[in-house]
């Protein structure tokens, strides 16, 4: 179906949970998103299918009304096509909405996709800049019906601080969130929405600062670009990335290094204290 142009990898989670799907509603997903990664990458590219269990709390649906807490099973579908701007990202899932020729395209195929996730009382959350491709990420909610309940009992309280951290995302809710988070577990937050702001705040600042929290893929610079500008001021900051495409997809297309600490968009509260903990302290 993609042709033999596209790469296609899979990076599958072991012992991942059941969910409650017609199996034939998952070969209607796949297929759609196949079909319009492979128009937008146009020749060339790579797909990568990606599964995971995922904890959605309170912090994470406070700002996503479509979705209760819980535990999912997400799939992530990646594309390395020409990406898709703001205005296109808000009309996607519109029935007939598409970007194609009339001969070339119905625009019902993203529609259908999104039908069927919200039919099976899932979300699908799209990521996607200008010629960094597409990620679409579906959480499915996890049938427990016949499997043990295994969540872990560890708690947030544990996971305290007292460093001072640097926020920089640009989009405004995720650093809202990111920000209130962090006071919450005991931390110092600055948090920027521009990373040409954050380098002129860091030549300034005259304490220090433990660690940068940072987005990957931003206007004018991206965060490893930032990263290195900041270590120009303070050698020994850590630094956690953040994106709404996966760890993979990111090293795939040579934005990140392999092995750099990385936590996936969207996060849950504790999955952000735990493993700010764990930079901080490794």
């Amino acid at each position: 179906m993609i042709g033999e142009d596209i790469e296609m990898e899979f990076i599958l989670k072991d012992n991942l949970w059941n969910v409650e799907i017609d199996p034939v509603q998952i070969d209607q997903i796949l297929a759609n998103l196949a079909a319009n990664a492979r128009d937008a990458i146009g020749g060339v590219g790579s797909v990568i299918i990606e599964t995971d269990n995922v904890v959605l709390d309170e912090t994470y649906v406070s700002t996503h009304f479509d979705i209760l807490p819980g535990e999912y099973v997400m799939m992530s579908f990646s594309d390395t096509g020409e990406g898709m701007d703001t205005d296109t990202l808000k009309n996607i899932f519109e029935p007939f909405f598409t970007t194609k020729k009339r001969e070339e395209g119905t625009g019902l195929g993203l529609a259908t996709v999104y039908g069927i996730v919200k039919q099976n009382n899932g979300t699908i959350h799209v990521y996607s800049e200008p010629e960094h491709g597409t990620t679409f990420k579906i959480y499915l909610p996890r049938c427990l019906s016949d499997t043990d309940d295994d969540r872990e009992g560890k708690t947030v309280e544990s996971l305290e601080g007292t460093e001072t951290i640097l926020v920089v995302e640009d989009e405004l809710q995720v650093l809202s969130m990111a920000k209130r988070i962090l006071e919450q577990h005991g931390y110092t937050v600055f948090a920027i929405r521009n990373p040409v702001e954050a380098c002129d705040f860091v030549e300034s600042y005259t304490d220090e600062i433990n660690l940068l929290l940072t987005d990957v893929v931003m206007p004018e610079m991206n965060g490893r670009e930032l990263k290195q500008r900041i270590r120009v001021y303070m050698p020994d900051i850590r630094a956690l990335y953040m994106s709404g495409y996966t760890a993979n997809v990111i090293a795939k297309r040579g934005v990140l290094e392999e092995g750099v600490d990385f936590i996936r968009k969207p996060f849950s509260t504790e999955a952000l204290a735990k493993k700010i903990r764990e930079v901080l302290d490794s």
